[in-house]
């Protein structure tokens, strides 16, 4: 639920949590939260409630808790054009509150409700003793087709449309997602960069951490994109460094660069740091920090460097454990010895990308890495699966 909210609020959306328990700090700053006591699992009286109904006893006040919570939740909920509801519609933690939920859906209190089905008592080893025969009970293995109905597997959709009898295009799948801002520990100024470059959609990410300089032949780099690019894929680059504002060649050799680049048809390929920065038209820079979060992005270092005094870039890239493919240059070999993958500077930049190509399709770890950046971060799985789910939501 948090990372719904926070997938939300990010993309416009007006969000309010409704909760049993909690504080409405903890939520993004955007995000409204009202609190119903009533609905918490753990509330005394649904404690008590939930003990006789594990047991096959509908308790003698049952409805008058149901009464109550459907006059608490109708002004919360009508309101809204959708309502998603996690697991109350196949769990009995909170059998009341289920029913309440039935009977604002009876009364088309509800305009469209969306059920997220984590989990299910009736086909759980260790829960499915505490439902039974009858209502309330009934009501987790009851399909309505007037709710969407949300699992987190297609596992998890089969065991659904067994236990509701119901069609299969009727339940939809929506995996859960990762946050890679967070997971990968990015400082607020990376994940912008990274967000403007459009670096997660990328097939390949290479990473140059080097100023503009001739000695960095950076021009290859620029002809390497054009040959994975011609291969099908998705490639990015991005050269950190800037070129030296106070030296001609500096600036002239970025230029050409530049213009390298549109001849190639890499502009949507190649970024410079140096002109990627928040203010568009303004020069960029970025310290270590900013850097170490692209190392953490990326998924090769490249160095097609002519000379190099030391190397630094190596010691950096197999400390954050990302390949390194360079020139052979003697000190890369003399720090990275075999671990490194070294061409030579003539070698022909379309047989570079074919290594590389190569063995970013033999490489599980990097497949993997790709298929969860460009279709399990949150905002990924909103655009494709949740956003198709919701009525009337206008973006704010």
């Amino acid at each position: 639920m948090q990372a719904h909210a926070q997938t939300f609020v990010r993309l416009g959306y007006p969000v309010t949590v409704v909760a049993g328990r909690g504080e409405g700090t903890e939520l993004p700053a955007a995000a409204d939260y009202i609190s119903i006591p009533e609905i918490d699992s753990l509330h005394p009286r649904i404690v008590s409630l939930s003990s006789q109904l594990e047991n096959g006893e509908v308790p003698p006040d049952f409805d008058d808790v149901v009464d109550q919570l459907v006059a608490a939740l109708s002004p919360a909920l009508s309101r809204f054009d959708n309502v998603m509801v996690h697991n109350l519609f196949t769990k009995h933690f909170n059998l009341p509150a289920t029913a309440a939920l039935h009977r604002l859906l009876d009364a088309s209190e509800l305009h469209h409700c969306i059920a997220w089905c984590h989990d299910f008592t009736w086909t759980s080893p260790s829960s499915r003793s505490k439902v039974h025969a009858g209502y309330p009970w009934e009501l987790l293995r009851s399909f309505r087709p007037d709710v969407t109905y949300v699992v987190v597997s297609e596992r998890r959709k089969r065991e659904l449309v067994s236990l509701l009898g119901c069609p299969s295009d009727k339940i939809h799948v929506v995996y859960n997602g990762v946050e890679p801002c967070s997971l990968l520990g990015l400082s607020a100024e990376g994940w912008a960069l990274v967000s403007r470059l459009g670096l997660l959609e990328a097939d390949i990410i290479l990473l140059m951490p080097v100023r503009v300089t001739q000695a960095k032949n950076i021009e290859y780099a620029l002809h390497l994109v054009a040959a994975i690019k011609a291969r099908g894929q998705r490639p990015k680059l991005i050269v950190t460094g800037p070129p030296d504002p106070h030296d001609a060649e500096s600036i002239a050799y970025f230029r050409e660069l530049k213009a390298l680049r549109q001849r190639l048809n890499v502009d949507e390929e190649v970024s410079f740091v140096f002109e990627a920065g928040p203010e568009p038209g303004q020069p960029y820079t970025i310290d270590e920090r900013v850097v170490g979060d692209l190392f953490r992005v990326s998924d090769v270092t490249f160095m097609p460097s002519h000379r190099e005094g030391f190397g630094m870039p190596v010691l950096e890239a197999g400390l954050v454990g990302v390949p390194v493919f360079c020139t052979d240059i003697p000190v890369a070999e003399e720090i990275g010895g075999q671990d490194v993958t070294t061409f030579n500077a003539t070698q022909a930049p379309d047989r570079t990308a074919e290594a590389i190509v190569g063995w970013a399709e033999e490489s599980p770890i990097h497949r993997l890495r790709r298929r969860v950046r460009q279709s399990f971060t949150w905002d990924a799985i909103f655009r494709r699966d949740i956003a198709p789910l919701l009525s009337n939501a206008g973006v704010g």
